[in-house]
């Protein structure tokens, strides 16, 4: 390597034009420089990996060898390794030499694996005379009892030196032609920070190369190496250099050594791939691409194609950890193309980005174009498809605010504002200001928050004493969240379905930003709400299918069974045609209940046999399904209840208030407690979760969609009146001289008409529960007890009654089974009455049908048996059919009639099915 030489004031001023490193002629092709981070340089295989790759690019596309450069990142772990040495040393000298040891033998073992003794012994001497020089800076700190940052830099520093050496180690033995350049010869920086800056962090702390000092000193260094490894004398149709190169260090001016801070590696690539005029950089990582989000955050991100390069420094700026955001600066003037790639898969494209963003002016003539239909001048062609390119976000956020009534109009306050927080170095990740600097407000790093609160008292002390300044606030443990892409700039509404996304999420907006570009939006919202914020813009957007969370309660029932075979034949159509994806976290049984812990769904092919008898669910627990549900992060979450149980009704007002959705048939709450309903009601009115109801009636017919619409409209509801009761209907249009009324009420429950229990088909108690429910969505404070029932039970039978456990147990049947049994054997006793009542009914040129009534106007309703002539609207009842006639003031004369087939589980399970997609419509 050349000595590195401290740089002349005249050097660093040469001119900042970048001259291009001369190649042999015989070269036909550009540069092409690639990074790899720690995670691709873990362990010896790894080292492999990377190095085979590298010798695999260079050999090129089929249209000669590509002269190639590697950027490597320390060992995986090796910087934090090297920073435990020096935060040690202040308070154990053994501990700190301990973990030096460890982490030079870690290095020096991963070396030898790689190439023979002839090509490691000097690398290796060279390593371990590093390791005292490093001992001898740990030494020096315990003097200093601190830890300065120039010794941080230079001791972390030394990962990427052992790692470049490892790989060049590497290719060495593989034959390849190759050197290895310590960047810190070559790339000159001026820095204004100190320090290495937090992990992960997107600020570099104020790094800005010197290119014509640095251009300069890689031609002396690449010539030196040229003629030392003859790499002229190459054949290069076949045969390329590779260069590796240590990422993140580099030097000053003066020559003192120094890094371009944390996860700057990003930054050494495409500085380097400027000097070189390189054809393209790729960033190999551990992903496939730029997401769309943060993929372990939101399941269904997936790899954007291709960015432009201002829409990916935002994404870098906001957090996306993919890229670095001083990473584009260097190719957007050379227009070096950069590819973010996987190198556990090699095969995928992964994201490619490149080119400039619309200016403002061109994006607001397309705007105005797309409007008049005008795009002559092809500016409309410039427009994307896709209004936002990803969503982001940056965690331990704090909001630091400064208000007073009395600052409105005062000349000057955002200048001290902000002067204050410069004087302070607060990073300020957002700035939101009210109109008349009645209040500002940013967003900080949450470990500054506490300091640019004493910034500003500082600067507004006076006003604080006089109390022109109402207050100076804190609000910590937030986050920012963001969308981006060129699109928003062309496609108005994007803010709007934005918030509406936040809004579904019960995601509250603490501060709003946008930036006059129109590339991002960015809020600030409670940390606990960051994912799910995420989650539900993502969907928003359709950058993915919208996810739906449910649980299926009675999911082991006729209709519940029949709801999730209808749900799985629907799925591919339902993701295809409407982008909706339902997952079924939770299922359960009155006994038992099952989840999927890790999100991604139960398969629902398995469902009946975990909860089966010997199945592995767990024991049925409403408390526990109410937390699992509000753990869900997903905004899009439904509690689907096919039960008939008033226990789990209970629940109903406290998931609604959790912002869970609730659908299902259990007509519990619509024709229960009217206090409970009213209570539910009102929490509906002030929530965003929403109740469906619409199957507890007639399956899928639109019975309460009608009402409403009548009323809506303005309409007056006069009278209701209909049958209600599938049933019924059956048993009353089948039963005649040789079929008897028994028998085909015995039919009615084989054919699967009733839901288990006849008894309460028959006594009229479901049929009185519908018209609670209608009567209640058309504003009557009706009850249970209220409708006038007759039963077509035998009289004085208990429907109550249950069968022993001794007799369940001998007839090796369920319950309901026994039950319904003993109804039907006691109807027997009701065979020659009923038919009394039909011939009756027949010799007046009628016949018999089950009427539910609503006599609106006198507030009254009833259930019965009636005889009907052929002017009735159920005179032509069929068989399975359900109707609903609404009389009211418009349609008096020809009353509103709902009509259709709606008995049987697999009707009404398809009416849960309905309300659940006409929800998750609402989500998309």
């Amino acid at each position: 390597a050349a000595v590195r030489a401290r740089v002349s004031p005249r050097m660093v001023a040469l001119a900042e034009a970048v001259p291009k490193v001369n190649m042999p002629k015989q070269a036909q092709k550009e540069w092409e420089v690639h990074k790899f981070g720690g995670a691709s340089l873990n362990d010896v295989e790894l080292y492999k990996t990377v190095g085979n790759l590298l010798i695999d690019e260079s050999k090129g596309r089929g249209d000669g060898a590509i002269p190639t450069m590697a950027i490597v990142s320390a060992m995986g772990g090796m910087t934090d390794q090297l920073i435990k040495v020096i935060n040690s040393a202040l308070k154990n000298f053994d501990d700190a030499t301990k973990a030096l040891d460890d982490a030079l033998e870690r290095q020096i073992t991963t070396l030898k694996a790689l190439a023979p003794p002839e090509i490691t012994d000097p690398i290796e001497a060279r390593i371990r005379n590093d390791a005292k020089d490093i001992l001898s800076v740990v030494q020096s700190l315990r003097m200093l009892r601190t830890v300065p940052s120039v010794s941080i830099e230079v001791v972390t520093g030394f990962g990427e030196i052992w790692s470049a050496q490892t790989l060049y180690a590497y290719l060495k033995a593989q034959k390849a032609p190759t050197s290895w350049l310590d960047a810190r010869d070559v790339l000159i920086v001026k820095s204004d920070g100190a320090g290495l800056g937090e992990k992960g962090s997107a600020a570099t702390g104020g790094v800005d190369p010197l290119y014509g000092v640095t251009s300069i000193n890689f031609a002396k260094w690449w010539k030196a190496e040229t003629d030392e490894n003859k790499f002229d004398e190459l054949d290069y149709m076949n045969t390329a250099p590779i260069v590796v190169v240590t990422g993140f260090v580099a030097s000053t001016s003066e020559g003192v050594p120094t890094t371009l801070k944390r996860s700057g590696s990003d930054y050494s690539a495409t500085i380097f791939a400027k000097v070189m005029s390189a054809g393209r950089v790729t960033m190999w990582k551990n992903t496939d691409g730029v997401y769309t989000a943060d993929p372990r955050r939101v399941p269904e991100a997936f790899s954007i194609p291709s960015l432009k390069y201002d829409e990916a420094m935002e994404l870098a700026y906001f957090g996306a950890q993919v890229l670095h955001p001083s990473a584009m600066v260097p190719c957007i003037d050379s227009q070096i193309p950069v590819y973010i790639r996987n190198i556990f898969n090699r095969e995928f494209k992964g994201t490619v980005i490149t080119g400039r963003c619309a200016t403002l002016q061109d994006a607001d003539q397309a705007l105005k174009m797309r409007t008049s239909a005008q795009s002559e001048s092809g500016l409309e062609s410039k427009a994307p498809v896709v209004p936002i390119k990803g969503i982001t976000s940056i965690d331990k956020v704090s909001i630091v605010n400064l208000e007073g009534a009395s600052l409105i109009g005062v000349p000057g306050v955002a200048q001290r504002f902000m002067a204050a927080m410069s004087s302070a170095n607060i990073n300020v990740l957002m700035i939101t200001q009210a109109s008349s600097e009645h209040s500002i407000c940013v967003a900080v790093p949450h470990d500054q928050g506490e300091r640019a609160m004493a910034a500003l008292r500082g600067q507004f002390e006076l006003e604080l004493a006089r109390s022109t300044i109402n207050s100076v606030s804190l609000l910590s443990d937030m986050s920012i969240v963001a969308i981006i892409g060129e699109g928003m700039a062309f496609s108005p509404g994007v803010a709007a379905k934005f918030l509406k996304a936040l809004a579904q999420a019960r995601v509250n907006v603490r501060a709003i930003a946008q930036g006059s570009s129109e590339r991002q939006i960015a809020v600030v919202c409670n940390a606990g709400d960051a994912t799910r914020a995420l989650r539900s813009v993502h969907s928003a957007f359709t950058l993915s299918d919208t996810v739906v969370s449910v649980a299926v309660l009675g999911a082991t029932g006729a209709v519940g069974g029949h709801f999730l075979e209808q749900l799985q034949e629907q799925a591919t159509k339902m993701m295809n045609n409407l982008g909706i994806k339902v997952k079924v976290q939770i299922a359960g049984s009155a006994q038992k209940m099952a989840y999927d812990d890790k999100l991604l769904g139960l398969d629902m092919a398995t469902i009946k046999r975990k909860l089966g008898e010997g199945g592995d669910g767990d024991t049925m627990d409403l408390d526990k399904l109410t937390q699992l549900m509000g753990d869900d992060i997903n905004p899009h979450r439904i509690v689907i209840d096919m039960t008939n149980s008033n226990s789990v009704a209970d629940y109903y007002q406290q998931w609604i208030s959790a912002g869970i959705h609730v659908l299902g048939h259990n007509k519990n709450m619509g024709s229960g407690d009217l206090a409970r309903y009213k209570a539910m009601k009102s929490t509906l009115r002030f929530g965003t979760a929403q109740w469906h109801y619409e199957a507890t009636v007639g399956a899928a017919l639109p019975v309460f969609a009608m009402a409403r619409d009548l009323i809506d409209t303005g309409d007056e509801v006069l009278e209701v009146t209909g049958c209600v009761s599938g049933t019924l209907a059956y048993i009353l249009k089948t039963f005649n001289e040789d079929v008897s009324f028994a028998q085909a009420s015995r039919q009615a429950l084989e054919m699967g008409y009733s839901h288990h229990n006849i008894a309460r088909d028959l006594d009229g108690t479901n049929a009185a529960r519908k018209l609670v429910l209608i009567a209640r969505e058309l504003g009557l404070d009706m009850n249970l007890e209220d409708i006038e029932i007759e039963s077509l039970l035998p009289e004085g039978y208990d429907a109550n009654v249950m069968p022993s456990a001794e007799a369940v147990a001998a007839a090796g049947v369920e319950p309901w089974e026994l039950q319904s049994d003993m109804v039907l054997k006691a109807l027997e006793s009701k065979n020659l009455e009923m038919m009394s009542r039909l011939e009756k009914a027949r010799a007046d040129g009628k016949v018999l049908r089950h009427v539910s009534t609503i006599d609106v106007v006198a507030n009254k309703a009833y259930v019965r048996v009636e005889e009907v002539d052929n002017k009735h609207v159920l005179y032509r009842l069929k068989q399975n059919e359900n109707l609903m006639s609404y009389r009211t003031k418009r349609y008096d004369e020809s009353p509103l009639i709902c009509k259709g087939a709606a008995a049987g589980a697999e009707l009404t399970a398809s009416g849960v099915l309905a309300d659940l997609l006409r929800l998750a419509r609402s989500f998309t």
